[in-house]
C-alpha cells in the first residue's frame, strides 16, 4: 500500500496565516506544512485539502485515479475547490464499511471528538489507521486483528490516542506511527523530532511516500531516561511528556504528604490534574523493589527528595553521625538504588534536581546534600541511555 503525504499540517496549515508566533516564524521552507491530507495507492484520498492536486503533483503523483475523497473532520479553513474529475468528498458513518473498485475496505472508526477516523485495509491485506486532528478512538472494533502497519494521527496534540492504541494492540512495535495535523502549539526542527522520537513515533514532510508492510525504521524509545535542570524549569513537565503516550504509567511521588502544609498540598495538587487519569501513582522512597519488579513504566519525581529521605534515614545531617558510620550507609542506599537501575527492565523516567551551579549553601549540612545529590545524578546518569538537561522549559540531550 502506497501512502503519500499530501500535507502534514493542522487544517490552517503551517505557518498560520499572520501568525507571528514564533513556530510559525520557523515553518518555512522545507518546515512548511500543508493541510494534511493522505493519498492511498493513488485511489482513495483521504481529506481534500487547498492546493491538493498541486501537491500531489509536486510528490511525482495524480489525483486523476482518485475513486474516493473522504474527510475525516468538518474542514472550517479556507474554501476547497474540488479539482476537475474528482469525485464529491463525503464522510463514512462510524462503524460503516466500504469496499472500493480498487479493492480497498474502508472501515469508519469512532472518535471521541468531532472526527472520524479510517482503517484502511488494502487487497494485499496491508492496513492503515488515519485518524482527524484533536481525535482518539472511542474503540476499536470487536474483529480488531492486532497492530496496524501504519498509523497517522496527532501525536503532538492527542499522545493519549497512541496510549488507547498501545493498550488495544493496535500499535504494536513495529507499528510506523506518523505525526499529522502538526500545529504551532508543537515545536519545530530537532526539539520536534525528539519529542516524537519519545512517543515511538516521527513526522515526515509534505510529499513524503511510505509503502505499508515494507520494513520502516521505529523510533527507538529510551528505557530509561533522566531528566534534570533547576527548579521550575519545567523538568516534570518534561517527564511527564516522554510518557503520555504509554498505556500504563506508574507515577512514583518520593516526596510523600506533608501534613499541615497547604503550599505541598497545592503542589501535589497541580502535579495530579496535570497528569492523564489513567496513571496511577504510588506515594514512596521505596525504589529498588519497583525497579526489580515487572510492570509498567516508572515516572519517579524525584531523585532529589529520595535523597533527603535517605539522609533523613541515615542521620546524615547531624557531622557527628555523618563521620561515625551515616556516610558509608548513605552510600550503600545511592549504590543498591544504582544497581537497581543498571538492572531494570521496566521503562523508567527519573526526575532530579541540578545543584552546584549557584550558592554555596551556608551550612555544611546543606553543602553535604548538594555533594551527595552531584554524586547521585552522575552515577543514576551513568546507567540511563538517556540524559536531558531543561531550562527555561527547553530540553538539551545530553546523552542518547
Amino acid at each position: 500500500m502506497e501512502l503519500t503525504l499530501l500535507g502534514t499540517g493542522a487544517p490552517l496549515g503551517l505557518p498560520r496565516p499572520d501568525c507571528p508566533c514564533a513556530v510559525c516564524a520557523l515553518s518555512r521552507g522545507s518546515r512548511a506544512r500543508a493541510a494534511t491530507a493522505l493519498l492511498v495507492d493513488g485511489a482513495l484520498l483521504l481529506d481534500l485539502t487547498p492546493g491538493a492536486a498541486l501537491a500531489a503533483a509536486r510528490s511525482g503523483h495524480s489525483l486523476v485515479g482518485v475513486r474516493q475523497v473522504l474527510l475525516s473532520h468538518p474542514h472550517d479553513g479556507p474554501a476547497v475547490e474540488v479539482p476537475a474529475g474528482l469525485p464529491a468528498a463525503g464522510r463514512v458513518p462510524d462503524g460503516r464499511e466500504l469496499t472500493l473498485i480498487s479493492g480497498h475496505r474502508v472501515r469508519a472508526v469512532p472518535m471521541d471528538s468531532p472526527g472520524t477516523g479510517y482503517e484502511v485495509t488494502s487487497a494485499d491485506g496491508e492496513r492503515l489507521l488515519y485518524l482527524p486532528p484533536g481525535g482518539a478512538p472511542a474503540g476499536l472494533a470487536d474483529d480488531h486483528r492486532g497492530p496496524y502497519d501504519v498509523v497517522i494521527a496527532d501525536v503532538t496534540g492527542r499522545p493519549d490516542a497512541l496510549a488507547r492504541l498501545r493498550a488495544a494492540g493496535g500499535v504494536g512495535p513495529a507499528t510506523v506511527v506518523i505525526a499529522a495535523h502538526l500545529d504551532h502549539d508543537a515545536p519545530t526542527g530537532a526539539e520536534l523530532d525528539r519529542r516524537l522520537a519519545a512517543a515511538g513515533a516521527r513526522a515526515v514532510p509534505d510529499g513524503t511516500t511510505l509503502y505499508a508492510g515494507e520494513y520502516h525504521e521505529v523510533p527507538e524509545v529510551p528505557r530509561r531516561t533522566l531528566v534534570t535542570g533547576g527548579a521550575r524549569s519545567g523538568k516534570s513537565v518534561e517527564a511527564e511528556r516522554r510518557l503520555e503516550s504509554f498505556p500504563e504509567v506508574l507515577y512514583v511521588a518520593t516526596g510523600g504528604a506533608r501534613e499541615g502544609d497547604p503550599e505541598w498540598a497545592e503542589r501535589v495538587s497541580l502535579h495530579r490534574e496535570r497528569r492523564p487519569a489513567s496513571w496511577r501513582t504510588a506515594e514512596t522512597c521505596d525504589l529498588v523493589p519497583l525497579l526489580a519488579e515487572e510492570g509498567p513504566a516508572l515516572l519517579v519525581d524525584c531523585l532529589s527528595l529520595w535523597l533527603t529521605d535517605a539522609m533523613d534515614r541515615v542521620g546524615a545531617w547531624d557531622d557527628e553521625r555523618w563521620a561515625d558510620g551515616g556516610q558509608a550507609a548513605l552510600r550503600e542506599r545511592t549504590a543498591e538504588l544504582v544497581a537497581a537501575v543498571r538492572a531494570t527492565r521496566r521503562t523508567v523516567v527519573a526526575v532530579t534536581n541540578e545543584v552546584g551551579s549557584g550558592v554555596v549553601p551556608g551550612t555544611a549540612a546543606g553543602r553535604r546534600f548538594r555533594d551527595e545529590l552531584g554524586r547521585l545524578n552522575a552515577a543514576f546518569a551513568d546507567e540511563c541511555e538517556q540524559v536531558v538537561w531543561v531550562a527555561a522549559g527547553q530540553s538539551l540531550v545530553l546523552r542518547g
